[in-house]
């Protein structure tokens, strides 16, 4: 099954590269390429692509992921601004830290894309991630060195939605 899974992704991938730059209809040799590669990731990566690949039948993993895009660019967007008022002050408010945090997430998948999350928000970067579901968080500017408190305010917004997602 994990094979499969990896097959059909890797081809449906490459049909979106591809097509769109044959405007005249499908390019054969493309598209048999396209069958070959696919088949040879599946084949060589498969066992190594995903735990539980009968969760990529569930349709509303993905409308959750689409959902996922515009929260995470909101958050963006307020991290920015937050990061340009402080570079911008005179007095240049920042207390840089290192700050513990819990997550809910089980999976390698979700924790990995919760600590990316994080990571391209401007004003955080995951440090580490560990086995049992915390994480460190160098943070601009920390505004309390209390577990709960600090994921509160850095992962739920990102970990209500990313657990609908991976879990």
């Amino acid at each position: 099954m994990k094979k499969t899974v990896l097959f059909v992704l890797s081809f449906v991938v490459w049909l979106f590269l591809t097509a769109p730059f044959h405007p005249q209809g499908v390019d054969w040799q493309s598209f048999g390429v396209g069958l070959v590669v696919s088949f040879l990731v599946g084949l060589i990566f498969g066992e190594m692509f995903t735990e539980t690949p009968h969760k990529f039948l569930w349709v509303s993993r993905y409308l959750w992921a689409l959902y996922y895009l515009p929260v995470f660019a909101y958050a963006c967007l307020l991290a920015n601004l937050d990061v340009a008022y402080r570079v911008l002050h005179p007095a240049l408010p920042i207390r840089p830290g290192i700050v513990k945090v819990k997550s809910r997430l089980r999976s390698k998948s979700g924790l990995t894309a919760l600590a990316n999350s994080i990571t391209l928000t401007p004003g955080t970067m995951s440090v580490e991630v560990t086995e049992d579901g915390y994480l460190y968080i160098h943070w601009i500017n920390v505004l309390s060195q209390d577990v709960e408190e600090a994921s509160r305010l850095i992962v739920e917004r990102f970990e209500r939605i990313l657990e609908r997602i991976f879990e």
